[in-house]
């Protein structure tokens, strides 16, 4: 057994003993949209040059084939998403085997005080299930955003900077691993203040039409469309 295997393995085993020792988490949220968003895409037509932004109300935000200009740009974003809810959705996704997935999740599971390693475990279980159910498909992990307190809006969000950046760490050893590739869109959207640029959020959490631009920016210049 290689010594990543055995990581794996030995990192999986402790975040499931953490899982089953906590109480003050939930695994099972759901948004109040979850199961009409799911009804929905599972019913949209599916092709295998579907290019698949899939996570939560950040992804969900935009019109991707508008904003990018290439029809095979599907939003499969639900607001208030937690990976958990990724999880329970991700067949569909892999049945359609996709040509690209762009995976943004966890700023809830952050919010809601899911452990960072289990938002961790839960990325590499999307990474494992999409490898092995659509092997075809590139996969693109994406670092989640900073938020901006100064809004004082989405307070569950705020306050826990320290967990976006060491879910953004664990993400970068992750992918390299897994050999995925990663976006670190994170240092783009990041002021002097160490925030969420203010012209890129309405709301210290959800992006502008500057921001969502910034983003397809920073997609086109690195290659990955």
């Amino acid at each position: 057994m290689n010594l990543i295997k055995l990581f794996t393995i030995c990192f999986c085993f402790c975040v499931n003993q953490l899982h089953a020792q906590s109480s003050v988490w939930d695994s099972t949220h759901r948004p109040d949209s979850y199961q009409l968003k799911v009804n929905q895409f599972k019913s949209f037509k599916k092709s295998k040059q579907d290019i698949i932004f899939l996570g939560n109300s950040i992804s969900a935000g935009t019109d991707w084939s508008e904003l990018l200009q290439i029809p095979e740009a599907k939003n499969r974003g639900i607001s208030g998403d937690i990976t958990f809810g990724v999880l329970e959705r991700l067949d569909d996704i892999i049945a359609g085997q996709p040509a690209k997935v762009f995976v943004l999740i966890g700023i809830n599971d952050i919010s809601r005080n899911i452990p960072d390693d289990i938002i961790l475990c839960n990325y590499e279980k999307i990474i494992d299930r999409i490898q092995k159910g659509s092997s075809a498909t590139e996969i693109y992990f994406q670092t989640l955003l900073p938020v901006n307190e100064t809004f004082n809006k989405f307070k569950n969000h705020y306050g826990k900077d320290e967990h976006i950046l060491y879910v953004n760490q664990g993400l970068k050893k992750l992918t390299q691993i897994k050999n995925v590739q990663l976006i670190d869109l994170y240092p783009a959207f990041l002021d002097s203040n160490k925030c969420l640029k203010a012209n890129y959020t309405y709301d210290g959490l959800h992006l502008t039409i500057d921001g969502y631009k910034a983003w397809a920016e920073l997609l086109k210049e690195g290659g990955y469309l």
